[in-house]
């Protein structure tokens, strides 16, 4: 059987659902950790690429990437900031951001798999951070080498850069939307993630206050819940290691734009 190395996003996922439930993440991640060894930044592109072309390999490389790069949704301001909402459905995987009746962005989203499920509620946006790194968590890199790790893991000598969850809006502790490749079926470790061309739009529609409400179902589900969806992102590589140690992953996506 094959190991497949967890993306940067499952990878901070993973240690956020660690922190929520200590003991039932313990035992997954010293599974994960014992796993982890040192790559070159172009080796991990490379396994990214061979682990997706056993998953699926009509769509991985370049066009898979490009139709998923190239996914967009039209979104509009709102006219009263004060009066957008954002709607959860975790069944369909869709978020719906909402002035009234009018809708302002509709989106595919990826929730929590069973077993770290999004958690369902009202809540509300306490905290926006466009560049948001995880301080605990993400790359140990040295030269050309580098490894998913803790920080207080981290090997001598070797410089350390926390997970990149860009566009991060968390609605309750430890919990968020952020940017990350999307799926079409639940996959995260309860955070939502939205598409990188999606998540500045959103991030730029919602603001500390906005109310959050995730239920199982929403009404908008059916009058507005069937749109055009990407590329199910799981046969696609990731990107490389560079991408995430670096700036690029915070600015990989298209200007937003308005209606």
């Amino acid at each position: 059987m094959v190991f497949k190395k967890p993306s940067a996003v499952a990878w901070s996922e993973r240690l956020l659902a660690f922190r929520r439930k200590p003991r039932q993440g313990v035992a997954r991640l010293i599974f994960h950790m014992k796993h982890l060894r040192p790559l070159t930044l172009t080796s991990l592109a490379l396994v990214a690429g061979l682990f997706a072309s056993c998953a699926n390999t009509a769509t991985k490389g370049g066009s898979g990437v490009a139709a998923y790069r190239a996914y967009d949704r039209p979104a509009k301001m709102p006219k009263n900031p004060s009066a957008v909402r954002v709607k959860v459905s975790l069944s369909k995987q869709r978020a719906y951001v909402m002035e009234g009746n009018e809708p302002l962005l509709v989106m595919p989203v990826s929730v929590g798999s069973p077993g770290t499920s999004t958690p369902a509620g009202s809540f509300t946006i306490f905290h926006k951070e466009a560049k948001k790194r995880a301080n605990t968590h993400g790359y140990a890199y040295k030269g050309n080498q580098a490894m998913k790790t803790m920080l207080a893991q981290k090997p001598a000598g070797w410089s350390f850069k926390g997970t990149p969850m860009p566009y991060w809006c968390e609605f309750k502790a430890n919990y968020g939307f952020h940017t990350g490749w999307v799926k079409h079926h639940p996959c995260t470790h309860g955070c939502i993630r939205m598409h990188e061309n999606l998540s500045p739009k959103f991030f730029k529609l919602v603001k500390v206050g906005t109310p959050v409400n995730i239920a199982y179902s929403q009404p908008e589900d059916a009058t507005l819940g069937n749109i055009p969806l990407p590329p199910d992102s799981g046969p696609l590589p990731d990107y490389d290691a560079s991408m995430y140690t670096g700036e690029g992953y915070f600015s990989q996506h298209k200007a937003p734009s308005f209606n």
